[in-house]
């Protein structure tokens, strides 16, 4: 058995679970591996030098653990945690030591008042490999140890890999903390006090050795089953000895690099404060940071691995390596390659070097002096630059031990992949290559390739040295040739090859063939030289000729060793023959002169207001640096498609806009705009780039800028793109969007540090933009990047180079490839082009498009590539989604043709696309224009900040029910209810809306109630974004990142209100009106008093045949030209049949006849219907089937048009996906209630989607009020001019459409004096309403008072304080009231550890209808106090627990309420509600348990976590609150909390608790590892005024008992409240609910449920911070059936 390494990714420290009992306990024999991994046991030469130390740390008996060997012995546990502190992402690995540095010298020069303690600095830096020039840049026999690097490369992990520098790893120096088994010596088990480490917050990496035993005193390492040697990533530790804590460590991650420091002191185990500090900055200066380059391995580690393998080397016998962590397996990765330094004479290592004696080159034994010049290439070309046919080079380059040789029998290809691996590698590959036409393929002549037996061939071409001199990429050029004797003399396969590629090439020299009268030294310089021509300003390929007689000769000859002469040095190091120094660059001017980088710098300072443009990008430390300059400048960033931030990855948790930094991605299209143009504003491409994006996820077939619009969604943090040329480049920079990366291990520092995205690397040949070579390429760049790469091509591209799959094939160290062709069977882009219209199709065919009929499929069955076949979007998605399940190459080819691609990209984009986002841009300038809004963005896009909220419940009669409801015969009276909303904003300016929910719509007035008094207190003070009257996406965005508010859990309708008062106040601040400022560009003022829109007219169809004819040609006598019928209201089809043909035959041929069947039907009787009336020539049937999904099945049977009304009701999310599958011509329509579908944002996305395929969109009312009946007929004009303006776009007339407005009729009141203005325009032939009436009634808005029946303000908040005396203490109690004072429904609401009564403000005053709400800050909390008022001289100090608190509580309440309460408690104030509602059930009514737990059950696990929280109390007094607070939101438990936008504002909240003391007594009293209930009973003394019934409910020193037995016999109503992210409480919620039902199937004597689970989406821990909505409703609703279950008792 071999030595393997086991990894494991990001483990919280707390959950390790490492034996530390006996040996039998081990859980890890099943993790022994078969391998074959090279391992070393490393002695090194006994020394004594004084400038080593092996570090001396704090002592710990371990992590915190499976501590089984406490369960029968009473030792004192102290738990001590890492306090972690993220610090911002740096620039550099030296910026981020730097910022590290001064942190450690801010704490420095505070230092914490503990005796003990563990600091943990980490900042993100960038992603490319250091470590292990990290690890080989320390000395070697000095300095701090124990340091390790360790690979993470998991597979084809080699010492070519480390000498390439493209391997990530995990470098670590130094020990802040050793752990010692607490077994390990008589001493120990006397040792009444054992102390362990946690870390709840870190996320640490965990790496060990199984079964080696690591013996600091002798030192030596040997096998011995059962031993352990872990490393955490700053942890090491050998079980059955020691463990170590690494004071600093590199981490390399895809996404960023992580730097970590630790200190750790414990002044009782001679480590202090200052000798910590004084251990972090030995460890921290050990190496210069700022001399790391690309050649630090080459001239430290090539060496370091010399000497570390040629001292004596012993195998271990197998050692077993692993974590020792069983419940986290599932993540673990094996490494197969490290080397540990524990001390300057121990060592262990594994796959560093095979073969010490292969790493000294000696020439000397080599046969001929061919070979020797040719190995001397070699051998320098592995120093200078590691990469790479002529018999003696290709024989030297393929056995050097530290090249890696591709052959091809396609030199073009071959080259191509050189030019790939030297963009992904940023290093020169060698190219070597025969002499002759091997060397011209490298460059054809021009004659010969554009013109071969007479046919012209119109070919993209480029050549891989052309564009490797085009895009400054380095390359190295061997080309083998003829000795000078044979050139010119007619000799076969001969030419000249003396500057051949001219001015292609940065640097040629042609070398004398080889001989011994030539020092060999010259060959070094020559080679050095060339490289650094091919490394320096500008990059560039270089061309070194390489002459050779008789080269197939192989056999020996004398040779003078004297050539060798002045080599000795080189032979025996590992360094380059010639050192060239680099010289500081400053920026060239076009002038000729140079700028120094200071002044460019100044230049920028100077600047108010700049563009950042970012090209092509190469680096992923390029792209951090970007990244940070633009979060810095905060100028707007125009990215290139192959910037590596075009394509960026948005964090999971972020809101949609990147509010840090300002991505334009569509510049190119805004600038469509003339108008944009002469006034450019960086919003207007925001709105552009949604408006692409809708025509694209729109259109239903998969199409070309499809793919390039999804791509992205295929790359994963470890991937790359390489993007080919001609017309999928274009697409990808048209039309490629961001997306959102699902990486987790960088995340929470980016959210830290503010930072909303990454970047993705990205590449392509630029510099000739040919197609030829694309697939060498990119595979090349996927061996140099080391990456999984998606490459994305053309057919015609791929066909230029299939040779590239022979390569493909080639077993080389690299990540799978997938290969992405769209094969449209020809060159497509040439029919975009102008010509496409002046040229016969023929000539198209032939000469342009090249088109072909080849099967990409048979091409990769030839070459053995994987091929999969997609034609539509699910189909690319499974392709996609199959390749990262499979991990292996493939080919996905996917289907298109020339005449759609042109018809899609010309007919649609480039005329549709092109008016469109014109129109977008001009509309979003308009709009910014008209707002007149502050130049610069550094300002913030906002207009105002609402000053308030109201809203008023009106209640007006109608002349009818509606159609809606069931009709009551004994009725005479009916009426609509609903709420009228007024948005005040600063400058005074009011707008209306109407929030009018329907009961079949799911809503009530009471919920819809609860929510606007949420919103009266979260929307005051927010700012108004400019942006908003653009709808598109931008009031969602607003909502969640202002408000706080799931998009699902707002109401529709109260949503749909909230928009129309926002957008009406800001016409009413602009002085314009609701319709101006939707679309400004299209209506003009001059046109309002002509304007019309045309009105449907609805009739409920009650009554005969002849009865509803008449009605209807009534209507249709007053000007109607539109009446809808409500049908499927009778018992059958037929009679509803009988009726339409009976108003069609009255009202004749010309009038439009709708019909509403409402989803009543099944899908038989809809059939049945339909072909009764199918000669009535009806314009569509509304909802005719009940299935949603029997829509089209019904249109294609019958013939007959439909139109969607319900089913897009009930779309949450994701509209554009689920309309996908209604694009069948037979749905003619869609009707839209803004009210219902939830506001005029989403009615204008579908609204566009049904416009743009062709179909009505009609507005439909839901019987408003004139309010919402005016704002809805000036957004049917906006969107009958959106519609007139797909008609250009479609080059087709579109009739005007009938709204559904006609439930005006209904009105029998209103709540406005002003009149509606409906009527027959005689100019027009129909009955329309005027949009400038209602102009005027949102003008002069004016609230008909008589229909008002109450009127809604903010509550007002009473906050006083009440004292509760409990047996030597004054508790002063901070008290939150919202409510009536006379409301005997009480709810207290108790906050979680670090809140206060504040948070409960917003749900308190939502819920306050219904109850009167008090929120209280809990002992320690907030504003309430602790006092000591007992003799004096008194030294007690108070103590508190869930008993203690929960007495004080109890009396409280009794000051307060003669009647029973509902508890509301979370986390930790929902134990003391479960534990009150449990045990204090004579004053509790019912409880609300929300993230709550009824207490652990085991005894030790209760034991621990009092441990840990004694600790936190501690590090709470001794560190502070702010260090408090940030390590303990960095834990998991917070994750969905801290991408909650107003996670910072509860944060602030949380440093305002004014007795830190008192609080860290909270935290370790009520810790849900509490042991004891406290004696309180008899011992209380209380105030008069709070004088509580006596009552005994404790005793003194009872053990604890958790609350899970007591759930067994609860009766009180329990509401268990979740959140859908978090997993721990979920479980726990169900444990809770089984205990409660399991006996009485969860119902009281009553049958009324006790135990519910409420799940709430979108959310974790905090449910009631993260979305309260859902929590308002369920609080609301609990207290109902509270209140039903009291009066039922």
């Amino acid at each position: 058995m071999k030595p393997h390494i086991l990894v494991t990714n990001s483990l919280p420290l707390p959950s390790l679970n490492l034996p530390l009992r006996t040996r039998k306990s081990l859980p890890l024999a099943f993790l022994n591996v078969n391998t074959s991994i090279h391992s070393n046991l490393l002695h090194f030469p006994g020394f004594q030098n004084p400038n080593f130390k092996v570090v001396e740390a704090v002592r710990f008996d371990g992590p915190v653990t499976d501590l089984t060997e406490f369960e029968d012995e009473d030792y004192e546990l102290i738990i001590e945690t890492v306090i972690t502190h993220t610090l911002p992402p740096a620039l550099t690995l030296e910026r981020g030591i730097e910022s590290i540095k001064a942190a450690v010298d801010d704490l420095k020069s505070n230092p914490p008042s503990s005796p003990h303690g563990v600091f943990r600095f980490q900042v993100a830096v960038p992603p490319s490999p250091k470590a292990l020039n990290w690890f080989y840049s320390l000395p070697e026999s000095d300095g701090v140890f124990p340091r390790f690097f360790l690979s993470k490369e998991t597979e084809d992990a080699s010492y070519k890999s480390l000498y390439l520098h493209r391997t990530r790893g995990a470098f670590g120096i130094g020990a802040a903390i050793f752990f010692q088994r607490s077994s390990s010596s008589s001493l120990e088990k006397q040792r009444r006090i054992r102390r362990y480490l946690s870390s709840d917050s870190a996320h640490i990496m965990t790496y060990g050795f199984m079964d080696i035993n690591f013996n600091k005193e002798s030192p030596s390492i040997k096998p011995e089953a059962g031993s352990f040697y872990f490393l955490i990533p700053e942890l090491r530790a050998a079980i059955d000895r020691y463990l170590y804590l690494q004071q600093v460590e590199l981490d390399e991650q895809d996404e960023a690099s992580i730097l970590v420091v630790t200190l750790a002191w414990d002044e009782n185990f001679c480590c202090t404060f200052e000798q910590a500090i004084q251990s972090f900055e030995s460890s921290i200066c050990q190496s210069d940071i700022s001399a790391f380059s690309l050649s630090v391995i080459q001239r430290y580690g090539f060496a370091g691995l010399c000497k570390c393998s040629v001292v004596g080397q012993k195998g271990l016998s197998n050692p077993h390596l692993g974590t020792g962590i069983p419940f986290f397996l599932g993540k673990t990765k094996f490494s197969t390659q490290f080397c540990f330094r524990l001390s300057p004479i121990v060592g262990v290592s594994s796959n560093m070097l095979d073969d010490a004696g292969e790493t000294s080159y000696s020439p000397q034994d080599r046969a001929n002096i061919n070979s020797v010049w040719a190995s001397l290439i070699v051998e320098e070309c592995s120093r200078l630059a590691p990469g790479s046919r002529s018999s003696p080079l290709a024989i030297a380059a393929s056995t050097h031990p530290l090249t890696t040789c591709i052959s091809c029998f396609d030199e073009r290809s071959l080259a191509f992949h050189a030019v790939g691996y030297a963009r992904g590698s940023n290093k020169p590959a060698v190219i070597i290559t025969t002499s002759g036409t091997a060397v011209s393929n490298l460059l054809p002549a021009a004659g010969s390739t554009l013109q071969a037996c007479g046919d012209i061939q119109l070919h993209e071409l480029s050549f891989p040295v052309v564009e490797a001199s085009q895009d400054f990429v380095p390359l190295l050029l061997l080309t083998a040739d003829r000795p000078p004797e044979l050139l010119d003399a007619g000799a076969n396969q001969a030419i000249n090859q003396v500057n051949l590629f001219g001015s292609f090439v940065r640097f040629f020299f042609s070398l004398p063939s080889p001989t011994d009268n030539i020092p060999a030294r010259m060959v070094l310089t020559t080679i050095d030289s060339a490289v650094h021509w091919a490394t320096s300003l500008p990059y560039g390929p270089v061309h070194i000729n390489c002459p050779f007689r008789e080269p197939l000769d192989d056999r020996s000859d004398n040779w003078m060793l004297s050539c060798l002469k002045g080599l000795d040095v080189w032979m025996s190091g590992a360094e380059p023959f010639t050192k060239y120094i680099q010289l500081q660059n400053s920026l060239a001017c076009k002038d000729g002169a140079c700028v120094p980088m200071a002044e460019v710098l100044e230049i920028i300072k100077r600047t108010d207001r700049g563009l950042l443009f970012l090209g092509a990008i190469r680096t992923e430390d390029e792209i951090w640096a970007a990244l940070l300059l633009a979060k810095h400048l905060n100028w707007p960033v125009v990215p290139d498609i192959l910037s590596g931030l075009r394509l960026r990855k948005l964090l999971p948790s972020l809101p949609e806009i990147e509010e840090n930094v300002l991505f334009i991605d569509h510049l190119d299209h805004a600038l469509l705009s003339e108008w944009v143009r002469s006034w450019i504003r960086f919003d207007v491409i925001v709105q552009v780039a949604w408006d692409i994006s809708f025509q694209i996820n729109a259109e239903n077939s998969l199409t070309e800028p499809h793919v390039a619009h999804v791509i992205t969604e295929a790359l994963s943090a470890e991937s790359a793109l390489f993007v080919g040329n001609s017309m999928v480049i274009r697409d990808a920079d048209m039309y490629g969007c961001n997306y959102k990366t699902h990486g987790h291990s960088i995340e929470d520092m980016m959210l830290d540090s503010e930072l909303s995205c990454l970047g993705i690397r990205v590449a392509g040949n630029r510099g000739a933009s040919g197609i030829d070579g694309l697939l060498s390429t990119a595979i090349g760049f996927a061996v140099g990047c080391n990456k999984q790469v998606l490459c994305l091509v053309g057919d015609v591209s791929m066909l230029h180079d299939t040779n590239g799959l022979a390569i493909l094939n080639k077993r080389m160290p690299r990540k799978p490839i997938r290969i992405l062709v769209i094969n449209n069977h020809g060159g497509a882009i040439f029919s975009l082009l102008p010509i496409a219209d002046r040229t016969d199709p023929r000539i198209l065919d032939q000469y342009f498009y090249t088109s072909h009929s080849i099967s990409i499929h048979k091409l990769c069955m030839a070459h053995s590539v994987r091929h999969l076949l997609v034609k539509t979007k699910a189909e690319l998605q499974e392709a996609l989604l199959k390749f990262e399940h499979e991990k292996k190459d493939c080919v996905i080819e996917v289907e298109s043709c020339i005449e759609a691609n042109s018809s899609f990209h010309w007919l649609i984009f480039a005329f549709t696309l092109r008016n469109s986002a014109q129109q977008a841009a001009d509309h979003a300038l308009s709009i910014l224009s008209r707002l007149s809004v502050p130049g610069s963005i550094s300002h913030g896009l906002f207009l105002s900040k609402i000053h308030k909220m109201e809203f008023s419940l009106y209640r007006i009669q109608l002349c009818a029910p509606p159609t809606s409801s069931s009709v009551d015969h004994h009725r005479n009276e009916f009426h609509r209810e609903g709420y009228l909303l007024s948005v005040s904003l600063e400058d005074g300016s009011v707008g209306y809306g109407e929030v009018a929910p329907l009961e079949i719509h799911k809503e009530n007035l009471v919920d819809v109630e609860e929510q606007l008094r949420f919103l009266i207190h979260a929307i005051k003070g927010i700012k108004i974004n400019v942006s908003l009257p653009t709808l598109k996406g931008s009031f969602t965005s607003w909502i969640w990142s202002n408000l706080g508010i799931r998009e699902c859990s707002i109401f529709p309708s109260v949503r749909c209100g909230l928009e129309m008062a926002v957008l009406n106040a800001i016409a009413v601040s602009q002085g314009s009106s609701f319709l101006s400022i939707l679309q400004p560009c299209m209506i003009n003022e001059e046109i309002y008093e002509r304007s019309c829109v045309k009105i449907c007219a609805l009739i409920d169809s009650d009554g005969t045949p002849a009865e509803v004819a008449y009605i209807a040609s009534s209507l249709v006598e007053e000007g109607f030209t539109a009446i809808k019928l409500k049908v499927a209201r009778r018992a059958d089809p037929i009679q509803d049949a009988a009726v339409i043909c009976k108003v069609r035959k009255e009202v004749g041929p010309c009038v439009e006849l709708r019909v509403d069947a409402n989803r009543k039907w099944t899908y038989e009787e809809a059939i049945q219907f339909g072909f009764l009336v199918k000669d009535c020539d009806l314009q569509y049937i509304e909802e005719p089937v009940e299935n949603e999904d029997d829509i089209v099945k019904f249109c294609e049977e019958t013939g007959l048009p439909a139109a969607l009304d319900e089913t897009i009701d009930n779309f949450q999310e994701s509209h554009l996906n689920m309309l996908a599958k209604y694009t069948h011509t037979g749905i003619v329509a869609v009707v839209i209630k803004p009210s219902v579908i939830g506001g005029f944002e989403k009615a204008a996305l579908i609204a566009r989607w049904a416009q743009k395929h062709g179909k009505m969109a009609v507005v439909s009312a839901a019987f408003e009020s004139g309010l919402g009946l005016s704002t809805y007929i000036l957004f049917s004009c906006y969107l009958e001019q959106l519609n007139s303006v797909y008609s250009v776009m479609n080059r087709e007339t579109m009739p005007s459409i009938a709204h559904g407005l006609g439930t005006y009729r209904w009105l029998k009141q209103d709540v406005t004096a002003i009149p509606l203005g409906i009527h027959c325009d005689p100019s027009k032939g129909f009955v329309g309403a005027s949009v400038a009436a209602a102009i005027q009634l949102l003008q002069n808005f004016q609230v008909n008072n008589n229909i008002i029946h109450r009127t809604f303000i903010e509550e007002q908040v009473h906050r006083y304080h009440l004292t509760v005396n409990s047996k030597n203490f004054s508790y002063s109690i901070k008290v939150h009231e919202v409510g009536r004072e006379n409301n005997d429904n009480v709810v207290i609401f108790l906050h979680g550890f670090l809140g206060t009564g504040e948070d409960w403000i917003p749900i308190m005053k939502a819920i306050s209808g219904s109850a009167k709400c008090i929120s209280i800050d809990l002992p320690g909390h907030g504003g309430s106090k602790i006092q000591n008022h007992g003799s004096k001289g008194a030294k007690e100090e108070a103590t508190l627990s869930v008993e203690i608190v929960a007495d004080v509580l109890y009396e409280l309440i009794q000051g307060i309420t003669p009647f029973k309460v509902t508890l509301v408690g979370y986390s930790m104030g929902a134990r003391i509600a479960l534990h009150m509602a449990l045990r204090l059930s004579h004053t509790i009514d019912g409880a609300v348990i929300i993230s709550g737990s009824p207490g652990l059950k085991d005894t030790l696990a209760r034991k621990i976590r009092q441990a840990k929280d004694d600790f936190r109390a501690d590090s709470l007094v001794a560190y502070g609150l702010e260090h408090f607070i940030e390590s303990w939101y960095a834990g998991e438990l917070w994750k969905s909390l801290r991408s909650h936008p107003h996670f910072k504002q509860v944060v602030a909240s949380r440093l305002l608790h004014e007795d830190v003391q008192s609080l860290a007594k909270a935290l370790s009293g009520l810790s849900i590892g509490s042991q004891l209930l406290q004696c309180l009973g008899d011992q209380r003394s209380r105030e008069p005024s709070l004088e509580a019934k006596p009552h005994s409910l404790y005793v003194r020193s009872l053990p604890f008992r958790p609350l899970w037995e007591d759930l067994k016999q609860c009766d009180l109503p329990l509401l268990l409240i979740v959140g859908e992210k978090d997993a721990k409480f979920k479980s726990i919620a169900q444990k809770m609910f089984h205990e409660v039902a399991q006996d009485r199937k969860g119902e009281d004597s009553n049958g009324n449920n006790i135990c519910e689970i409420l799940e709430v989406p979108n959310c974790g821990h905090a449910v009631h911070l993260e979305n309260p909505l859902p929590v308002i409703r369920a609080v609301r609703q609990f207290l109902i059936q509270v209140r039903k279950s009291s009066s039922t008792a």
